[in-house]
């Protein structure tokens, strides 16, 4: 027995590509990918669906997708989702996969190496974008945050936001699963082959150019990020210990900072719950300190009153005023459930361009971002608490609203990341919240002045395209190939056998050429 008739035997094929693609999955996703796994984790089973029967090639991939999302099991439990909601989680993109790599196999099948390549990013991106405008987390789980740190490719975001990045992840194992495989012409493979890596061309030429040091107006501006992770300081038990953890930040804030050279001083999401009553005495504690050291102070609250709560960002300027109210406009679920969602965008002016505000899982919806965008928003100061293992991915998911908008991102997470990242998705400064009892991190990025985007001004186009696109395909395969005696030269079989519906049906005296 050869080896190419022992790989194509069909138990074999199905659980060894099942097995690579999970493993491939899970370390090439999840709250800590090695993102360039992600970039092949799909082949295996796409080289196998057309060796397979349609609900092998099903189960392999729905499986291999299920399994190498468990990366996120832990997740889903820390942030109290309930067990109905996992299917929403987990079955429901294994789903999605398993419907995409059919779709994939079928047009394999029929010769169609362009539209099997093009089909599986298409799919996909077209499912992410339906399931993203629902969803009441957003993007979370999306395939491109797996690329967050690879600058060159990320900056595809700001021509057509997030879909982007995940269209290039799956276009590759896509192309090279289609030329990989025994149904064909040579010479569409051989177009195809040149058409992708054409496009890829493009893309890194314009990732490396954008990245390129930015032209323009720059003012230098400090910005200081302050949290902190101690037990004592995450869930005060009253009003009174409420405001002595408010206190103890703002001490942080007057010690730390000295003169007026600091721009503005971050602090966490829902540093405590307070009742209604006690705002008043919050906004002279934080009045007081912004007054002292002339620095604007974005603090988060957690106000409460009797029939709800309220997950608001408050900003004291730095003459002693409250200058704004930001209320979170995406609570997180179930935990959040009490909290009275916020409406609208809030812009604060500033010398080098207007500043925006969002809270933590605001950032998980580029919709949202897109708004400032459009305002011509420099910063968004955004106060955020995670939950520690998580703390990259959220920073990095936050990051790319940053590319999208062309804007720098500054948030301040407790258990989890500070981070100020510019346009282009560099950080440019970053600590752990976990790096000391009051970790504070102070910087001087060059801030630009707003840049617009094409996704800024364009939108969901993309997203958009996809769906329409993965119709027509979908479309297209409701009507038979037209007939043709030309025999396919891929590999040389008849053109009776390339047109069966199941390739292990096809038979095994068939002779190579003509």
């Amino acid at each position: 027995m050869t080896l190419r008739r022992f790989l194509d035997r069909w138990p074999f094929l199905a659980l060894a590509s099942l097995a690579a693609t999970a493993v491939l999955l899970f370390f090439g996703t999840g709250l800590h990918p090695f993102g360039w796994l992600t970039w092949v984790a799909p082949l295996p089973v796409l080289f196998a669906a057309p060796r397979l029967r349609p609900w092998v090639s099903f189960t392999i991939a729905a499986f291999a997708w299920l399994l190498g999302s468990l990366n996120l099991w832990e997740e889903a439990r820390t942030v109290g989702l309930s067990t109905a909601v996992f299917p929403l989680l987990f079955i429901l993109p294994a789903t999605a996969f398993g419907l995409t790599v059919l779709l994939f196999r079928a047009w394999v099948l029929r010769g169609g190496v362009w539209q099997a390549a093009l089909s599986v990013p298409t799919a996909w991106v077209a499912a992410e974008f339906l399931y993203a405008q629902k969803s009441a987390n957003g993007t979370f789980g999306n395939l491109g945050y797996s690329q967050s740190d690879f600058l060159p490719i990320i900056q595809v975001a700001s021509i057509v936001g997030l879909w982007g990045i995940s269209f290039c992840l799956l276009l590759v194992p896509a192309t090279a699963a289609a030329l990989l495989s025994r149904y064909g012409r040579r010479e569409h493979k051989q177009l195809l082959f040149a058409g992708v890596l054409i496009f890829f061309a493009v893309v890194f030429t314009y990732g490396s150019q954008r990245l390129d040091p930015v032209g323009g107006r720059r003012i230098p501006m400090n910005v200081a990020l302050i949290a902190s992770d101690q037990f004592a300081d995450i869930s005060p038990e009253n009003d009174d210990s409420a405001l002595a953890l408010y206190q103890r930040y703002a001490d942080e804030v007057t010690r730390k900072i000295h003169g007026p050279e600091v721009s503005v001083a971050v602090l966490p999401e829902k540093i405590a719950r307070l009742s209604d009553a006690s705002t008043k005495k919050l906004d002279a504690i934080f009045q007081d300190a912004a007054l002292s050291v002339r620095v604007n102070i974005l603090v988060g609250v957690d106000r409460a009153t009797a029939t709800a709560h309220f997950n608001e960002a408050r900003l004291y300027a730095s003459n002693g005023t409250m200058v704004a109210t930001y209320v979170k406009q995406h609570p997180l679920l179930p935990a959040e459930h009490l909290n009275v969602p916020g409406t609208g965008i809030k812009l604060v002016d500033a010398p080098f361009g207007d500043w925006g505000m969002e809270i933590c899982k605001d950032m998980d919806f580029p919709s949202l971002s897109r708004q400032y965008g459009t305002r011509g928003v420099a910063m968004l100061l955004v106060p955020a608490w995670d939950f520690g293992s998580d703390g990259w991915l959220h920073s990095r998911m936050a990051i790319l609203r940053g590319v999208e908008c062309g804007c720098m991102i500054v948030r301040t997470a407790r258990q989890g990341q500070l981070t100020i990242s510019d346009a282009r998705g560099r950080v440019l400064a970053e600590a752990p919240s976990i790096a000391a009892p009051m970790t504070t991190l102070l910087a001087t990025p060059s801030a630009v002045w707003h840049e617009e985007t094409l996704y800024v001004r364009y939108g969901d186009w993309f997203g958009w395209s996809c769906v329409g696109g993965l119709l027509l395909s979908l479309l297209s395969l409701c009507f038979p190939k037209p007939r043709t005696s030309r025999q396919e030269s891929g590999v040389g079989i008849n053109r009776t056998e390339v047109i069966s519906a199941d390739p292990e049906v096809v038979s095994s005296d068939a002779k190579p050429g003509s």
